[in-house]
C-alpha cells in the first residue's frame, strides 16, 4: 500500500486529499494516515495541511523495493525484489532462493553487507546507505561453459548504466573489474548452480561504490561520488542498471554473444595489454589478444601459444 500511495503523491501536482488517495486505494482514511505516519518513519517529508490534503516534499536515499518497483521498466528483472536493510551477504541469500526456485530475475537488495564478498573469498566492504549492494538470479538456457559471458554481459551494462546516469566513462578490466580513471568503482561475482551440461540457475552479485566517502575507500578504489563531485541518485542508477541489464540479457537469448562481446569491448582496458594472470592451478603471463565467443580470455604466451584463460586474477604489466 506504501508503494501506491508513493506512487500517488509523486504523481500529483500540489496537495492531493485525503478523500482523493483513500477512494482511488479503497481504503479508509484513518488506514490512510497510518500508512502515512510509517512512511515519515521510513524517512519521507510528507506535508500534512487541513482541506489540502498531502504533498510529498522529499523521499529518503533508500532503495525500498516499493521505490524501485515504481519506476522500473523492465519485464522480467527486479519484477520480484527482496530488499533488507542489512544483510549478511546478499550472494548467500540469492544462491539459497535459487536452490529454492524462485522465479528468474529475482533481486536481492540490501542496503548493507555485514560479510559481502567478491572473487576468491575477498571482503567487499558494503557502508550503509552509500552503495548498491544486489544479487540477481538468472535462469538463463547456456552451458556452464558459455556461463562466462554474463559476466561480460553484466560489466557491459553496469558501464552503460553509469555512462548514461553520470556522464563518467567506465572501464572494464576482465572478468570483472568495473574501474574509473583505473581505479575500482565496483567489482562483479558471478556463482552457478548446474549440471555437466546444463545451467540450473545463475546468481550475479554486484558492489558498486556510488556515494562512499573517501576515507571509506580501500587503497586503488573510488567512488562515482568522489569521481563526480557530487551525490549521485542510487534509485536512478539501479534502475538504470537493471534495465540495461534486461536489455542485454534479452539480446543474448535472441542474437548470441557477438553484440554482448562487441558492447563489452568499448569499455575495456585489458584487451592489447601485457597481463599476468594467477588462478589455483596456474600462473600465465602474456598479451591479452582477444575474447573469445563465451567471453574467456585469449592470452599469447611468450612462446607464441595462444592460451584460453576462463578465470583468474588479472594483474595488468605497465
Amino acid at each position: 500500500m506504501e508503494e501506491k500511495i508513493i506512487g500517488l503523491l509523486k504523481r500529483a501536482q500540489g496537495y492531493l486529499s485525503g478523500e482523493e488517495i483513500s477512494d482511488s486505494l479503497k481504503i479508509s482514511r484513518q488506514g490512510l494516515w497510518k500508512h502515512i505516519q510509517s512512511l515519515k518513519e521510513f524517512g519521507y517529508d510528507i506535508a500534512a495541511v487541513p482541506h489540502l490534503g498531502y504533498r510529498l516534499i522529499s523521499s529518503p536515499d533508500r532503495l525500498f523495493d516499493f521505490e524501485v518497483t515504481l519506476g522500473l521498466h523492465t519485464k522480467i528483472l527486479g519484477r520480484k525484489i527482496l530488499y533488507f536493510d542489512s544483510l549478511s551477504s546478499t550472494m548467500d541469500t540469492a544462491m539459497q532462493l535459487g536452490l529454492k526456485g524462485v522465479s528468474e530475475g529475482t533481486l536481492v537488495l540490501a542496503e548493507t553487507q555485514t560479510k559481502g564478498r567478491g572473487r576468491l573469498g575477498r571482503i567487499w566492504v558494503s557502508p550503509k546507505y552509500k552503495g548498491i549492494y544486489l544479487s540477481l538470479i538468472l535462469r538463463p538456457k547456456l552451458s556452464p561453459n558459455q556461463a562466462p559471458i554474463l559476466t561480460l554481459l553484466t560489466a557491459a551494462s553496469i558501464c552503460e548504466a553509469i555512462k548514461e546516469v553520470t556522464g563518467i566513462a567506465p572501464q572494464i578490466k576482465w572478468p570483472n573489474d568495473i574501474l574509473v580513471h583505473h581505479r575500482k568503482v565496483g567489482g562483479i561475482l558471478t556463482e552457478l548452480n548446474a549440471e555437466t551440461d546444463e545451467v540450473n540457475f545463475i546468481v550475479i552479485g554486484l558492489g558498486l561504490n556510488v556515494n562512499n566517502e573517501k576515507k571509506s575507500l580501500v587503497s586503488g578504489a573510488t567512488s562515482l561520488k568522489e569521481q563526480k563531485k557530487e551525490n549521485i541518485n542510487r534509485l536512478t542508477l539501479l534502475q538504470e542498471i537493471l534495465l540495461r541489464l534486461e536489455k542485454n540479457y534479452l539480446t543474448l537469448e535472441k542474437k548470441g554473444s557477438r553484440p554482448i562481446i562487441d558492447k563489452w569491448r568499448e569499455y575495456n582496458i585489458t584487451l592489447g595489454q601485457r597481463v599476468k594472470i594467477y588462478s589455483q592451478r596456474e600462473h600465465i603471463e602474456g598479451e591479452a589478444v582477444d575474447i573469445d565467443i563465451d567471453g574467456a580470455l585469449l592470452v599469447r604466451r611468450d612462446t607464441g601459444l595462444t592460451q584460453k584463460v576462463i578465470s583468474g586474477d588479472v594483474v595488468h604489466c605497465r
